[in-house]
């Protein structure tokens, strides 16, 4: 599993939102973002947008599976 905590540096407006959701989708593990108590599945558009990443929140992204580095690190990308 790995996790990484990063600071929003932009809110994300909706085809930001579908940019990071095609990111995430590029990976085979189970990728998940939470804001405070609300936790999303990060291949979902739906929820992505519904978690409202705003600009100065913390993220927390944690995956699970083989490529699962490699998604947190590139998923902070885009949010930072």
């Amino acid at each position: 599993m790995a996790e990484k905590k990063v600071i929003i540096n932009s809110s994300l407006d909706a085809r930001q939102a579908a940019f990071f959701v095609q990111t995430a989708s590029k990976y085979d593990c189970r990728i998940q973002v939470m804001i405070d108590d609300k936790k999303i599945n990060a291949k979902s558009i739906m929820g992505t947008i519904a978690l409202g990443m705003i600009e100065g929140k913390l993220a927390v992204i944690t995956a699970e599976g083989s490529d699962a580095e490699q998604a947190v690190n590139e998923l902070a990308g885009v949010l930072a």
